[in-house]
């Protein structure tokens, strides 16, 4: 990608994506600049991935593409940092849980593009899940070329700002629920008798293959579920104590 991409501010979040992106070529160390308000993390990424670091102000009038990686609370500050040096053709695209797309317009010049983008961790390994929700000033080939950006790292999905929490909760926070959800399977193998590290193999590649049978056959977890479960058998036992015991005690899952 010749666009020229700014990270301001490379948190974990940002980082992934800046990683994964290098990793599958949709960035180039060259074309991709950093800012980070610690100094010794600035330098590690300038020094693991070389890319180019350089000042808020230098970034901003850098780059095509200024990526808010910045935790929540100082988004709106930095957009009122950046603001006198982005042009009418920069791209701001923020990262952030909860901060919305008008509370950044009031802090930036009139007409700024601006999208929001809810990514998740598995970005990292080029499996994440993101949504991009662009305001009305970003044309199509605009949300297309951080679409690309994105799509070197998982997959993507336009959704309207209005939705987004629904999305923050379903691929934004969910791979934390997954692992806890491994962690538990990994000890039970042990219990089992399972060596940790076999264990830890057969969980992972049995949760990637659910969730793989799902995106292709289309069918819906309920359906799958009951492939699984034979009458009588130990499995829809195990799936009854997990509802019971387990699902039930999810807030969002209680009626």
């Amino acid at each position: 990608m010749s666009t020229k991409v700014g990270f301001l501010g490379c948190g974990s979040m940002a980082e992934c994506i800046m990683s994964g992106a290098l990793k599958n070529g949709a960035l180039t160390p060259e074309n991709t600049f950093v800012c980070n308000r610690t100094v010794s993390t600035m330098e590690r990424l300038v020094k693991d991935y070389g890319v180019q670091k350089a000042t808020a102000d230098e970034l901003a009038k850098t780059c095509d593409i200024v990526i808010l990686g910045v935790k929540p609370y100082g988004v709106l500050d930095m957009c009122k940092t950046i603001s006198k040096d982005i042009t009418p053709k920069t791209l701001v695209v923020s990262v952030a849980a909860g901060i919305t797309i008008a509370s950044m317009e009031k802090n930036l010049p009139e007409g700024t593009k601006v999208i929001r983008v809810m990514p998740n961790v598995p970005s990292l390994v080029g499996c994440g899940m993101s949504s991009v929700s662009p305001n009305a000033s970003v044309k199509e080939d605009e949300l297309n070329t951080v679409m690309d950006l994105l799509k070197a790292v998982g997959r993507v999905e336009i959704v309207q700002e209005s939705l987004i929490h629904g999305v923050i909760g379903a691929c934004g926070s969910s791979p934390a629920y997954v692992f806890v959800f491994l962690e538990a399977m990994c000890d039970g193998a042990v219990r089992g008798g399972l060596p940790r590290s076999q264990a830890r193999e057969l969980c992972a590649q049995a949760v990637l293959g659910a969730a793989k049978m799902m995106q292709e056959t289309g069918k819906s977890p309920a359906e799958l579920k009951d492939m699984v479960c034979s009458p009588g058998g130990t499995t829809i036992e195990a799936v009854r104590v997990f509802w019971r015991g387990a699902v039930s005690e999810v807030p969002s899952l209680r009626l």
